[in-house]
């Protein structure tokens, strides 16, 4: 089995979200089971400095406005992942991340970035790929950035592989002017409802719906989500009617990345049959803070982008009453100024029991997913989700909204779950501020009044497999599917 996979981001080669993680460690798994897997990604300086033995493997043409690029090879170290990369210095190789410049102002040319990221895409599954000794069955797209490789591989390249689109978030759906029809050389005959038109606009995302042979999405509850008017952001109705082709596959962690035992960011190691070590984390995480150091003070944690997806706005008017019970706040991440200023606000407020740290920091997003007593988390939606796994593995029970890859991995602690020794974390009835408080107060509950009762919550969340071996599986699985269907 022959994979292209195909993703603007990939860890740890270049990183802005959960799309880089999954980029990097799913492909990682599907080599251990026998998949011959190759990923194409941007050539941006960090993915041209960081990978190794990088040699020239093509000459790519007939691209759209560059008409040519060089194509190179090379591997990601510590999982020998081979990583095709497209070099063309005016598209990628600028300072600033892969979607915006420095100052947070998006690429103005992305239409035509991730245009050609598609384009090569399909060049290389198609019967004119100048590698002549390597042609996937399958190509494995994420995300709009590659939205329109199933639409060049069916309408220009006439491959004869198999497209697949995994959707990680319909809320980024790469929408142009209908200008860049001519300038991504695609046909302006399918720039309709039937074809890659959304309300007038060329929509990378829908053209990817629409073309692919088939649809993923990274949780089973995401899955039917993105078919109502709710979570579909306008696209409810395609998907609806393909929704006997879509499969919702839960993300795992990369276990070697996000392991208490084996976590070289934290003071001490520890695990489910020996937690002790978790105490020196967190005293060390309130002394590095600035927190008072505290071991019966419940410690709070935040590692999130700052929007209104992830649903912190919802802490932020009840912070101050949890602070004035003997809680402490860490907080780690970045995003809408007004949030930031508010979190900044509350732990000028609240010296030694509130810290807030603007940015991005691997090593503190360790140390506060280690040292923390449980990590609030309630995001709006969430496709999958990451950093409640992160908890789950760390012995941080999570506190969640009931949407998506939460819903799915959160088993809401009862007497039932507590019962059956399912339960892993605490659930809100809600998206609220009201909800949010009353699962905090019921997590405090048992926290600061039955420890016996919280060790075991925390235990089963550490025992469970977390790890990509699953999931890659049912990715395998799909990829069979369709290469039957051939």
């Amino acid at each position: 089995m022959r994979v292209l996979f195909v993703s603007s981001e990939v860890f740890p080669l270049i990183k802005t979200g959960g799309l880089a993680d999954v980029s990097g460690s799913l492909p990682s798994a599907l080599q251990h089971i026998g998949v011959d897997i190759r990923v194409l990604v941007p050539g941006y300086p960090a993915v041209l400095d960081k990978l190794s033995n990088l040699q020239m493997i093509a000459q790519l043409e007939n691209l759209p406005v560059i008409n040519n690029a060089s194509l190179l090879m090379g591997t990601i170290e510590d999982s020998q992942i081979k990583v095709m990369v497209i070099k063309a210095a005016g598209l990628y190789e600028r300072e600033g991340g892969p979607y915006a410049d420095a100052n947070g102002l998006e690429w103005l040319d992305n239409p035509l970035r991730f245009g050609v990221l598609s384009k090569v895409a399909a060049i290389l599954s198609g019967p004119h790929s100048p590698i002549t000794d390597w042609q996937p069955n399958i190509v494995h797209c994420n995300d709009w950035q590659t939205g329109l490789t199933p639409a060049y591989m069916k309408l220009v390249e006439h491959s004869t592989a198999k497209s697949m689109i995994s959707l990680h978030n319909m809320a980024f759906q790469g929408c142009y002017a209908p200008g860049w029809l001519s300038t991504l050389e695609l046909p302006h005959s399918s720039f309709e409802i039937e074809g890659f038109e959304y309300h007038g606009q060329l929509s990378f995302l829908k053209a990817a719906i629409f073309y692919a042979d088939t649809i993923t999405t990274v949780s089973p509850s995401y899955a039917k989500e993105i078919q109502s008017a709710e979570f579909g952001f306008g696209l409810e109705g395609l998907l609806s009617k393909r929704s006997n082709e879509i499969k919702g596959i839960l993300n795992g962690i990369e276990t070697d990345e996000w392991n208490p035992e084996f976590d070289p960011h934290l003071i001490k190691t520890y695990s489910a049959t020996k937690l002790a070590g978790k105490k020196l984390v967190k005293s060390t995480l309130q002394e590095r803070l600035g927190l008072h150091i505290d071991a019966s003070a419940p410690l709070l944690g935040v590692v999130s982008r700052l929007t209104h997806q992830k649903g912190l706005d919802m802490l932020v008017p009840i912070m101050q009453d949890l602070i004035d019970s003997g809680c402490q706040l860490a907080l780690l991440g970045s995003g809408e100024t007004e949030l930031e200023n508010a979190f900044k606000l509350l732990a000028t407020k609240n010296p030694g029991s509130a810290s807030v740290n603007i940015g991005y920091n691997e090593p503190l997003s360790h140390q506060i997913m280690a040292g923390c007593d449980m990590f609030i988390m309630p995001s709006r939606f969430e496709p999958c989700g990451l950093n409640q796994l992160y908890g789950l593995a760390y012995g941080t029970p999570p506190i969640v909204n009931a949407t998506g890859g939460l819903a799915d991995s959160v088993v809401d602690t009862n007497i039932v779950s507590f019962k059956n020794k399912t339960a892993n974390g605490f659930v809100m009835s809600e998206a609220s501020s009201a909800s949010l408080h009353s699962c905090i107060k019921q997590a405090l509950n048992v926290f600061n009044n039955d420890a016996g009762a919280w060790r075991q919550i925390q235990k089963n969340g550490m025992s469970l497999n977390l790890s990509w071996d699953k999931s890659a599986l049912e990715y395998l699985a799909v990829y069979r599917m369709l290469s039957k269907a051939s």
